[in-house]
C-alpha cells in the first residue's frame, strides 16, 4: 500500500512539472528556435542521465522490441510532443494551451481503452465528451474576441496532436515499464531526442545569435533539461511500474486542477 501511495505521488509531481512546462515552454519560444531549444534540452539531460546510468546499471542490454518501443516513445512523447506544443505555443495563447492540455486524462483513458484493453466507464466517457465540447465553445469563444482566429485555430490543433502524442507516451512507457528501469528508459528517450533533433538544430544554430541569450533564458533551458526531463521523466517511469494505467487517469485528472 506504502509503495502504491508513493508511486502515485510520483506521477502526480511529474505531471505537476510537465504542466509547469507549458508557460515555461511559451518563453523558450520567445528566445530560441523550436528544434534548437529541444536539442539543448535533452544534450543536458543526456549529459546527466548517460553517466548516471553508467554508474548505477552498467550498458543495459536491449532487444530489438525493446529499442523499437523506446524509440516510439521517444519519436512520440519527445520530437512531434515537443514540435507540435512548441509550435503551437508560438500560435496560441498559453491560457488555451493550458485548457486543452486539460484533455490529457480522457484522452490517455480513450487510447488505454483500444490499447490496453482497460474498461472505458460511464464517467470517463462523459468526461470525453465534455473535453470535446469544451474544445469547441473555446474556440467559439476565440472567434468572437479576436481577429486572429485562423492563427489561433492551427496552434490549438498542434496542441491537440501534442496531447495525443503525449498520452501515446504515456501509454508505452506503462508496457515498457515492466520490462525495464526509469533511469534506463529515460536516458535512452533523452538519448534518441538528441539524435532526433540534431541535423534541425544544427541547421537553425547556424543563423542564431547565442551571445544576445541573458542568463535567465539559458536558466529556462537548463530548468526544462534538468527538471522537466530528468525529473519528471524519472518520477513517471518509476511511478507507471506500479501504478495502473486507470488509476494513473484520475491522478491525471487531479494533477490538471492543482497545475
Amino acid at each position: 500500500m506504502n509503495r502504491w501511495i508513493w508511486s502515485s505521488g510520483k506521477v502526480i509531481v511529474a505531471m505537476s512539472i510537465v504542466g509547469s512546462s507549458v508557460v515555461a515552454g511559451k518563453l523558450v519560444v520567445q528566445s530560441f528556435p523550436i528544434f534548437l531549444a529541444n536539442e539543448l534540452r535533452f544534450l543536458v539531460a543526456a549529459i546527466i542521465l548517460i553517466p548516471l546510468w553508467i554508474k548505477i546499471e552498467g550498458f543495459s542490454t536491449l532487444n530489438r522490441k525493446e529499442l523499437v518501443a523506446i524509440f516510439l516513445q521517444a519519436l512520440l512523447g519527445v520530437f512531434l510532443f515537443n514540435l507540435l506544443m512548441l509550435h503551437g505555443l508560438s500560435k496560441t495563447t498559453a491560457m488555451e494551451a493550458g485548457i486543452i492540455t486539460g484533455t490529457l486524462p480522457v484522452c490517455t483513458a480513450f487510447l488505454s481503452y483500444f490499447i490496453l484493453k482497460e474498461k472505458l466507464t460511464r464517467n470517463v466517457g462523459i468526461s470525453i465528451l465534455l473535453a470535446v465540447v469544451g474544445a469547441i465553445f473555446m474556440n467559439i469563444a476565440n472567434y468572437s474576441a479576436t481577429n486572429h482566429y485562423s492563427t489561433s485555430l492551427l496552434g490549438n490543433l498542434f496542441i491537440i496532436g501534442a496531447v495525443f502524442c503525449e498520452s501515446l507516451f504515456i501509454i508505452i512507457g506503462k508496457l515498457i515499464s515492466y520490462r525495464m528501469s526509469a533511469l534506463t528508459v529515460s536516458t535512452m528517450v533523452s538519448l534518441f531526442g538528441v539524435i532526433l533533433f540534431f541535423p534541425f538544430a544544427v541547421a537553425e544554430s547556424r543563423y542564431f545569435e547565442f551571445k544576445e541569450i541573458s542568463v535567465a533564458e539559458w536558466g529556462l533551458v537548463l530548468y526544462f533539461g534538468i527538471v522537466v526531463t530528468v525529473i519528471a521523466f524519472l518520477l513517471m517511469q518509476q511511478g507507471l511500474a506500479v501504478i495502473s494505467a486507470s488509476w494513473q487517469v484520475y491522478l491525471l485528472a487531479y494533477c490538471q486542477l492543482v497545475v
